[in-house]
């Protein structure tokens, strides 16, 4: 299962949400994948995709469940999920087949899997960009450009010795169509004077932005369209830099591309774009009268944070307190990693690439490889009791306890935590 976001089970306690909602999300887009693209599909579920179907639910004011049957990623207990036709499950299908079938071409390009896995993993990644085209359709989201986009991706990274002299009108033209190419975000990016790492993170910026846009479309919310623009916009550049972050010595060792590397950008140079971005994100979010929505702050908010906080913590940065439940996604000391010993493979083996092809991810396989989120039933309160609360004292102006103060993580003092 991919995905940067992880929330916390102690937050979810803070805002007085049932701690089930993110499983009633995750169960709702692995079910929409299946019912409406196959069992394989299933291995594209992206978490951070998540974030779209609720976004979709805070702004449209609705939720339909309904009940699904037992899973062994439940315990095989039935539960109640998010309807797979909504349209934010819809939606966050959409975004899961497209930047699945991304990355596995990525991965596939840069020998990270086996080659004995690579023919079935290339057609896997075509057929999840095809099934992303019809999905979007049901929708009425125009993938077309956010598949060029990623195209565009492509492009600039095969050749980053000439990122300063590509210019917005030749890239646009061969990659990014109208309307997208005009809009301010990606002018801005590919305008003469902008940065070559703002040029290699702009593909990214430009799907997440479109992605968040459409959840206002589709919760008829038109007056959010802008400022969930800009909220996609920020969460891309994050989602790419702490990507890039979390790979940079692996990258380095292995002689595969790292836009920090490419661009001489360094790690407490992303660092500090990564805290510009989560300021304005959380800027974006509050124009849109969503920061105080508690499963905003839960699912979006606080989990960005946590992962300021971790890579931050990383370069000797002190950041803002907040619960993590998860071991390091970037690879840097955690507790709970000290604690158990649990390191993450640097690669995928063979073994999880066959995992990805045949689907075991739709039966544990993921889950309990990473040790962030219950798998069962009996693996939630494990899950609860390995929730760190590190740095209490911290937490902006709040100047004491931290984990009962209601406001680490997500507080609206201006500072960027």
């Amino acid at each position: 299962m991919f995905g940067l976001l992880r929330p916390c089970a102690h937050g979810a306690q803070k805002y007085g949400i049932d701690a089930a909602e993110w499983r009633t999300q995750l169960c709702g887009l692995c079910l929409g994948l299946r019912d409406g693209h196959g069992q394989l599909a299933r291995a594209t579920t992206n978490k951070d995709a998540l974030v779209l179907s609720m976004l979709t639910e805070a702004q449209s004011g609705s939720a339909a469940r309904t009940t699904a049957a037992p899973c062994p990623l439940r315990g095989m207990r039935r539960a109640s999920v998010a309807t797979a036709d909504s349209p934010g499950v819809q939606l966050a299908t959409t975004a899961s087949l497209l930047l699945a079938a991304a990355k596995i071409r990525d991965h596939v390009d840069d020998g990270d899997v086996a080659a004995l896995t690579r023919g079935p993993l290339s057609k896997a990644a075509t057929r999840w960009a095809g099934e992303a085209r019809a999905s979007a359709a049901r929708i009425g989201l125009d993938v077309e450009p956010l598949v060029a986009a990623l195209g565009a991706q492509v492009h600039l990274e095969q050749a980053p010795k000439d990122l300063a002299s590509v210019d917005n009108s030749s890239l646009t033209a061969e990659f990014v169509p109208e309307p997208l190419a005009a809009s301010a975000h990606w002018c801005s990016a590919m305008a003469p004077s902008a940065d070559p790492l703002t040029r290699l993170t702009a593909p990214t910026q430009l799907c997440a932005s479109e992605f968040f846009a459409h959840t206002a479309v589709l919760a008829d919310r038109p007056e959010n369209v802008d400022a969930l623009r800009e909220a996609g916009w920020q969460f891309g550049r994050i989602a790419h830099l702490a990507d890039a972050v979390a790979d940079y010595d692996d990258d380095l060792a292995r002689d595969h591309f790292n836009p920090l590397a490419a661009t001489g950008t360094t790690v407490p140079e992303a660092y500090d774009l990564l805290r510009q971005s989560n300021s304005s994100l959380r800027a974006a979010i509050a124009a849109a009268e969503l920061s105080r929505v508690p499963t905003v702050r839960w699912m979006l908010l606080d989990p960005l944070t946590s992962v300021l906080r971790r890579l931050g913590s990383g370069i000797g940065t002190v950041v803002a307190h907040t619960c993590s439940a998860s071991r390091d996604t970037a690879g840097l000391p955690h507790a709970h990693a000290r604690r158990t010993g649990h390191r993450p493979p640097t690669r995928p083996g063979i073994g999880a690439s066959l995992a990805l092809v045949l689907g075991a991810y739709c039966t544990g396989y993921a889950c309990c490889a990473d040790h962030t989120q219950p798998c069962t039933g009996e693996r939630k309160d494990a899950w609860i009791k390995d929730c760190d609360c590190e740095g209490c004292g911290e937490c902006c102006s709040c100047g004491g306890d931290c984990c009962s103060c209601g406001d680490c993580g997500c507080c609206d003092c201006g500072c960027d935590c």
